[in-house]
């Protein structure tokens, strides 16, 4: 919980409101992508600046929807409306708040470990799928096709007979968006942080959409082909912000879809933001640290309150999170002023947003889906090792082939016999055996146990206790079957947040490398 601090208002105001532009077009545009009524999306980021900050949510992090969420919550909608959108809505958002109450739960019981145990192969393989999918359901926006197709890779596989039938004032503003965001920040990196790509973008086309009179129903040539646009291709925000509320439908919170979504939403939206609150804890430039299950209790309780009035599944979201940093915020105030300049804006300015088409909004998502699923994530896991690229890879193909919550668990599946094949026992999975020494003016700890996903926060831990009296600590793995790549993340982090205290890692020139990368799993040799 924050209380105004004068000394930093006018710092966090600034950083508030650069994270309000940033976040404006992404609330509707997430909402639209998720099947949901436009306003969904500003619901949540207006409860999760004003209310979520002042139930001790991590202070630089800001709360919103995520396009990580949606997936899940565009096949909710879908499958619990059986055909009817606004019936899937409403059930969708029951789901929410049943999800909600779980989140709570989890911070309650102290689960916040789950941020730290999942494998980051298994996240990153997921976010990638999840990008994929993402363009896949938007990418025909971008021309003004409607596709016919239902799965995500059907969904690619059609986008070039589309191509043919594209509507070129569509497509020109999409185009525009899309240059604007890769370009902008590139060209003119000082004004870039003065106006944002996307609200550059924004501008220019609304502008263009009044160019081509979106906003009346009319037929145009071009090349001697005709086209039709109308104002379904702008936003449409209801002129009365609280009479757009929306009530959820418990009519079949027991049905097994129901609660599908439920473990899907409550598991997944926790693990992304607790993963966020982590990395933007390691961006703090006061390297102040959150209490993660404090915060899993105040995104439950934002998620609560938002979805019983219409809202979308909040998260920490790490884009605008960063922005938040990058701009300067000191504390929680920032999120705070980003809720409080959406929901001015949406409730004073409706016919101003009104004028915003519908595939600049598709076109920043494809932008974020291919920065999720970018070609430098796949290799740079390949090049950790292949213990790390075969579940990231796992998790990405069965998320897009079947379901994300079955690619997440084959994931977690697939790395845990990858770290029972190297010398981790069920016996250890959840513990470390080790033992302290002190001499020479340092800390010794020597590691008898194989350290994978499972256990490596048991490690972190225990450095963690040490590091207040000790400067330096001395790390010997010479005992250990299997120092995992996700071990050696966890030293680099603690070195990074305690620059006073030296980490130093040794006994691994008798274990085998997976790769030539300096955080590669290390396996120790056999001694025949």
């Amino acid at each position: 919980m924050f209380f105004f601090n004068k000394d930093t208002v006018a710092q966090d105001f600034k950083s508030g409101f650069f994270v309000f532009l940033l976040a404006l077009p992404l609330c509707l545009g997430i909402s639209i992508a998720s099947g949901c009524p436009p306003v969904a999306g500003i619901f949540t980021a207006v409860v999760g600046g004003i209310i979520a900050s002042f139930l001790g949510s991590s202070r630089l992090t800001i709360k919103g929807p995520a396009a990580g969420l949606i997936v899940i919550v565009v096949g909710a909608v879908a499958e619990l409306g059986m055909g009817d959108p606004i019936t899937g809505y409403k059930r969708m958002l029951a789901v929410g708040v049943v999800a909600a109450v779980v989140q709570i739960i989890f911070g309650l019981s102290k689960a916040g470990i789950v941020g730290e145990i999942i494998p980051k192969s298994v996240v990153h393989g997921m976010l990638s799928a999840i990008g994929v999918i993402i363009i896949a359901k938007q990418c025909h926006l971008l021309l003004g096709v409607v596709p016919t197709a239902k799965s995500p890779l059907a969904l690619l596989g059609e986008f070039p007979t589309h191509i043919l039938g594209l509507n070129p004032e569509v497509t020109i503003i999409a185009a525009l968006t899309l240059l604007l965001l890769v370009f902008w920040p590139k060209l003119a990196p000082k004004a870039s942080k003065m106006i944002p790509a996307a609200i550059l973008a924004l501008t220019a086309s609304m502008i263009l959409g009044a160019f081509f009179d979106f906003d009346h129903a009319h037929d145009y040539q071009f090349l001697n082909f005709n086209y039709h646009v109308d104002p379904s291709l702008l936003i449409t925000l209801p002129q009365s912000f609280f009479g757009a509320f929306a009530f959820p439908d418990f009519s079949v919170i027991t049905s097994f879809v129901s609660i599908k979504y439920i473990v899907m939403l409550s598991l997944v939206g926790s693990i992304e933001s607790l993963l966020t609150v982590n990395a933007v804890d390691s961006m703090d430039p006061e390297k102040k640290n959150s209490d993660l299950n404090k915060d899993l209790i105040a995104t439950g309780a934002g998620n609560l309150i938002a979805a019983m009035i219409g809202g979308l599944p909040m998260i920490s979201e790490i884009v605008r999170s960063r922005a938040n940093i990058d701009n300067g915020a000191k504390s929680a105030q920032s999120n705070f002023f980003h809720g409080c300049l959406l929901l001015v804006s949406v409730a004073l300015f409706p016919s101003v947003l009104h004028m915003i088409p519908a595939t600049t909004l598709a076109a920043m998502l494809v932008f974020t889906g291919f920065r999720l699923a970018s070609p430098h994530e796949f290799s740079h896991t390949y090049k950790i090792g292949m213990d790390q690229f075969a579940p990231f890879m796992i998790t990405f193909i069965v998320t897009l082939a079947i379901d994300l919550l079955v690619g997440v668990i084959a994931g977690v599946v697939a790395q845990l016999l990858i770290n029972l094949y190297h010398g981790l026992s069920f016996t250890e999975m959840f513990s470390v055996k080790h033992q302290s020494t002190k001499g020479n003016g340092q800390l010794n700890i020597k590691v008898f146990s194989p350290i994978g996903f499972t256990n490596s926060y048991h490690l972190k831990k225990t450095l963690e206790e040490q590091i207040p009296e000790n400067s330096k600590i001395v790390v010997d793995f010479s005992e250990s079957k299997m120092v995992e790549h996700s071990c050696f993340q966890v030293i680099e982090t603690l070195s990074k947040n305690h620059d006073k205290v030296l980490i130093e890692v040794t006994g691994l020139h008798g274990h085998d490398s997976a790769s030539d990368h300096h955080h590669a799993t290390k396996i120790r040799r056999k001694i025949a």
